[in-house]
């Protein structure tokens, strides 16, 4: 679709206010485009050699080999257990040994299901090494959505923590677990295939930066699950994104705590090889633990954390004491909108903790924007912050396609080198989502304002974000439809203090039926993962929809809405 500018007076204009010249947004009124403020500096550019791989750029990135001896990439929260950057090398050059050895070859699909661990970026980086291309889950997923993803990726090899290995006993793909205390049979785990990977030679591999990296699994702008083709460029542009950030937030020494899941694009980006290229010590955590999250910060002296809204609001209504957060500096917030109430209730219980906001997408390679001053971060609460190096933006009216200026509202379209492939296997939603000009349909209404910075007031695309995850209401009203007893569904967020929003579903049941709200729930909840669950259930005449048979759930959002004002 052409897209046309529109040089309508922006929003505040209209209302009266004096406002600046639209050109401090980054604004170019003829285009329509606006464009970072920022630059990459010359040591930080983004290589241009086509021959390069991911992990060739991470490892050339590390501390100095006589600094990787002794600097710590990785701790492990738990058990206290280390990695140095000299070992973290060894690891990857030894795994990536040992796979080839195996018969891993470039372009075979590595499927990994694990929590955080001191392997997971080994595992990552010794699959990108060789060629291969990685493709993550969440452990928390179901048997049936593993399978799923296993035969979409087209997975030659499964590589799992010993926990989810019942996982794969009807999937027939090679499975290799990654601890060597529970293989079974005679199988080599991945920490022995490590410890004698030396032993195996990797011959010259030519992998080039439009070779597609990873496999990762998103709900996208619209529908159920696909997976995001996202190549070797991509992931060097995000790890030369991160190391800007950090030197312009002066955050090279910082030691970092990851509890965000590496299997997610946000994880994997900062943990899986973004940080390393820093030089950075990252204390992990293997899962989320709100109490093991404050005995972490406190033991290893934290300056800096990645989290997720609920994490604030958690730290809001239950650190009693500021000491947990003493150490604390900046705490960065993604995978879903941190709320201006929420952002400013933050700020005034910690005052001395930079609180910072950024978006991205999967398909965007978890890059887009950020705040990289903390005056301004302050100032504009709500914000997402500015556009990153090397990307551009469009909003653009979904109705007449025109691009809008600062604080016009319109679906938000990005452009730059991070920026996917497509969807694996599915053209039609690859066209949907990205144009023939490059640009990404982020599926998400938004503005900027005449700073530059961002606003998502809302969602365009149906999806509904659970405590960071995505959930798709597609793929739960064809689960409820496979009821017996249900004729229609449909399913609508629910905003939720604690975890962004929730599942509803509104049901149509067979005439006589006698099915209760709590049999529903636990229909679903048997067949997903715990973030899918179908949260509340109400019954109702008939699903309201448009003549082109779709459904009209703004109708059915206001009317669980009613309730809720009648009270106020």
């Amino acid at each position: 679709m052409s897209v046309q500018v529109s040089r309508a007076v922006p929003l505040k204009e209209q209302s009266g206010d004096a406002r600046p010249p639209v050109n401090r947004s980054g604004f170019d009124l003829c285009t329509g485009i606006y464009s970072s403020v920022f630059q990459l500096t010359d040591h930080l550019k983004v290589p241009t050699d086509p021959d390069l791989g991911i992990a060739s750029f991470v490892l050339s990135q590390f501390p100095h080999p006589h600094v990787a001896e002794s600097k710590l990439a990785l701790i492990d929260s738990a058990t206290n257990q280390h990695l140095t950057y000299a070992q973290l090398h060894r690891s990857i050059r030894s795994l990536a040994g040992g796979l080839y050895h195996l018969g891993v070859r470039k372009g075979d699909v590595v499927f990994l299901l694990s929590p955080n661990s001191l392997l997971y970026p080994t595992i990552c980086l010794a699959v990108f090494s060789i060629g291969a291309i990685l493709s993550t889950a969440n452990p928390i997923n179901t048997s049936s959505e593993i399978a799923k993803q296993v035969l979409d990726s087209g997975a030659k090899l499964v590589i799992s923590a010993p926990e989810e290995l019942h996982k794969f006993e009807r999937i027939q793909v090679p499975t290799m677990v990654t601890s060597r205390q529970s293989k079974e049979g005679n199988s080599l785990s991945i920490e022995e295939l490590i410890e004698c990977g030396d032993t195996h030679e990797v011959p010259e591999i030519k992998i080039k930066q439009s070779d597609t990296a990873a496999v990762l699994y998103s709900s996208g702008t619209t529908g159920t699950s696909k997976g995001v083709i996202l190549t070797h460029s991509n992931l060097i542009t995000t790890a030369r994104l991160v190391r800007w950030y950090a030197e312009e937030t002066s955050s090279v020494n910082d030691m970092f705590l990851g509890f965000i899941p590496f299997f997610h694009i946000y994880g994997l980006v900062f943990f899986g090889y973004g940080l390393s290229c820093c030089g950075i010590t990252t204390v992990l955590m293997r899962r989320f633990d709100f109490q093991e999250m404050l005995k972490a910060i406190q033991v290893h002296k934290v300056n800096n954390i990645a989290a997720v809204p609920p994490v604030v609001l958690g730290l809001v209504k239950n650190c009693k004491s500021n000491d947990s957060l003493s150490s604390v500096r900046r705490i960065g917030s993604g995978a879903a909108p941190l709320s201006k109430e929420l952002s400013e209730a933050f700020r005034a219980q910690f005052p001395w903790v930079e609180l910072r906001q950024g978006y991205g997408l999967t398909e965007s390679c978890g890059a887009a924007t950020v705040f990289v001053s903390d005056e301004m971060a302050k100032a504009h609460p709500g914000s997402c912050g500015s556009l990153l190096p090397t990307f551009s933006a469009k909003v653009v009216d979904m109705e007449t396609g025109l691009a809008l200026p600062p604080y016009k509202e319109g679906e938000l379209w990005l452009k730059g080198p991070t920026i996917m492939k497509g969807y694996l296997g599915n053209e039609e939603a690859t066209a949907a989502t990205l144009d023939k000009d490059g640009w990404l349909k982020t599926g998400d209404l938004g503005y900027f304002d005449e700073d530059g910075l961002l606003y998502i007031v809302d969602r365009v695309k149906e999806l509904i974000k659970h405590n960071g995850y995505q959930v798709a209401p597609a793929e739960l009203e064809a689960l409820l439809l496979s009821h017996p007893n249900i004729l229609d569904a449909a399913v609508i967020p629910v905003e939720d203090e604690e975890s962004g929003q929730i599942p509803m579903a509104y049901v149509v049941k067979a005439v006589d039926s006698e099915l209760t709200p709590e049999q529903v729930i636990q229909f679903v909840a048997t067949q997903v993962a715990p973030y899918k669950k179908v949260r509340r259930v109400e019954f109702i005449d008939a699903i309201p929809k448009s003549a082109a048979g779709k459904i009209l759930r703004k109708q059915l959002i206001l009317q669980t809405q009613r309730p809720i004002l009648s009270k106020l």
